[in-house]
């Protein structure tokens, strides 16, 4: 049975530093290809995720790479040691975006074409996409069969009654088809992702069957222990499909390097893995592969490659879910209360991408009753910025038989609050006495980095002045003593 890729290289905006390889702060451009090639060719990556949501889209990128290092490329051939793997728009969510995904399908054969011209053989560079924000079966399945019936299949229509086939006039089409992996968002559609996997897979002959379980959205809409949760649900689920209907289901785990995003660093690697067991893919975001020690990078990119894929842990649903809906609630409640602060250090927060704003589910265009949000990373960035970490929200909701049940079902939830603590003002604006008391009944010790205390109080005053350069290097000082953005 095919085993997917391990790690997965992705174009998060989460980092401080910038690369080396960067002609801005900003990558955009041929910046994007030198980074999927340094990610291959350095770090190991084996996968590159090619985000064509929101931006202007490069669908030359194969034919970049493969002239970008000849040598590099004809020994790792991409479409079978390396994937090159497109996150498209969601068409019934991003209608601005929608066309962009048909443009997109109708780039792979040009792909394809430029692969055989350069390793002499059909190799599909390209044959898989990810559909962000997936909520049915028949949004998976409208893709698969756009691209099989009107990209491919239209090859054998004549041109004219009496004129070539499309394939005859301009050459076949390949590859034949193209699988397409759901990106599950938000917990809704995450406690009901095997049921939609088992839908769309009924009609179709496959060996496997890669499904996507983001977490920065999750724990952005419903809270760090829901997120978490939610994706261990999900796993023990489609665990179970898959020995139900003997079909493999390799799981990506979408984790960015802060704890509420999930906590993946190249130092967190093993216990994220212990966490996670049945992960097929992991994430490594930009924070992971620039904020760190580039043989940190490498050797954290070995283990997750290395790795043997176990079994998903069970978990005791019912109790569950029973917290998620309480926790979540109380944490809505906390955001909306929060907001405008974190709205007002959001737009201190440095763009790392070229990127123009998500409409879409609350977990992109963010509303909750009447208040509007930034995305996770700067949504993240901001609390951590104000003193107050977004780990800790809601906190103090959890009583101790739910503090005892994440011990066992989540067990580096302790180690995610004591990670957030070093980075919390326990005097900062909004700091309450009831996280302060829950935080001390749980025996929490504050084990706090005083220079980022320091920082965050001076970024504080500066921001009620008219100084915004100023406090935006406070917020990227603070950030590159956590190693992350947001």
């Amino acid at each position: 049975m095919t085993l997917a890729p391990r790690c997965m290289s992705t174009q998060h905006p989460d980092n401080v530093s910038v690369p080396f390889f960067a002609a801005s702060s900003v990558l955009a451009g041929e910046d994007e290809v030198r980074e999927a090639y340094y990610a291959y060719s350095h770090l190991g990556c084996d996968e590159q995720m090619w985000d064509v949501e929101g931006k202007e889209i490069d669908t030359y990128v194969v034919k970049k790479l493969l002239t970008l290092d000849e040598s590099y490329f004809r020994n790792n051939v991409l479409g079978q040691d390396l994937r090159l793997t497109l996150r498209v728009p969601n068409p019934e969510i991003e209608r601005a975006e929608a066309k962009v995904l048909l443009e997109t399908l109708e780039s792979i054969p040009r792909s394809f074409d430029a692969a055989k011209l350069f390793y002499g053989v059909d190799i599909a560079p390209i044959f898989e996409v990810i559909l962000p924000m997936t909520t049915s079966a028949a949004s998976i399945g409208r893709i698969f069969r756009y691209y099989r019936d009107f990209v491919v299949g239209r090859q054998s229509m004549r041109l004219g009654d009496d004129g070539p086939t499309i394939a005859e006039w301009i050459g076949e089409f390949g590859p034949q088809r193209v699988e397409v992996i759901p990106l599950f968002e938000d917990i809704p559609s995450m406690l009901r992702a095997a049921q939609m996997v088992e839908e769309y897979l009924s009609d179709k002959d496959v060996s496997y069957q890669r499904v996507f379980l983001a977490r920065s959205d999750t724990a952005m809409n419903f809270g760090l222990a829901s997120a978490a949760l939610a994706n261990k649900i999900a796993l023990e689920d489609l665990g179970e499909l898959s020995q139900r209907r003997g079909i493999g289901i390799h799981p990506i785990l979408g984790m960015g390097s802060a704890p509420f995003r999930g906590g993946l660093d190249p130092s967190s690697v093993e216990r994220v893995v212990r966490e996670y067991p049945s992960g097929v893919t992991y994430t490594s975001q930009s924070a992971f592969k620039s904020d760190h020690p580039v043989d940190a990078v490498r050797g954290a990119v070995a283990f997750l490659k290395a790795h043997t894929v176990g079994q998903p842990q069970p978990i005791d649903r019912e109790r569950a879910l029973d917290l998620m809906e309480r926790y979540s609630r109380a944490y809505r409640e906390r955001i909306i209360q929060v907001a405008p602060t974190v709205n007002a250090f959001a737009r201190l927060v440095p763009p790392r991408r070229a990127r123009k704003l998500h409409i879409g589910l609350f977990g992109y265009s963010r509303e909750v009753d009447g208040v509007t949000l930034p995305r996770a990373i700067s949504f993240t960035c901001a609390l951590y910025s104000a003193g107050l970490p977004p780990e800790l929200l809601a906190f103090e909701s959890l009583s101790s038989d739910d503090l005892e049940f994440l011990c066992s079902a989540y067990p580096s939830f302790n180690r995610k609050i004591a990670d957030a603590l070093r980075y919390c003002d326990p005097d900062g604006p909004l700091m309450t006495s009831d996280l302060r008391e829950a935080i001390g009944r749980a025996g929490h010790e504050w084990a706090t980095d005083h220079d980022h205390i320091a920082i965050t109080r001076r970024l504080s005053s500066t921001l009620c002045g008219t100084n915004d350069a100023t406090a935006r290097d406070f917020v990227v000082s603070a950030a590159a003593l956590r190693r992350f953005l947001g």
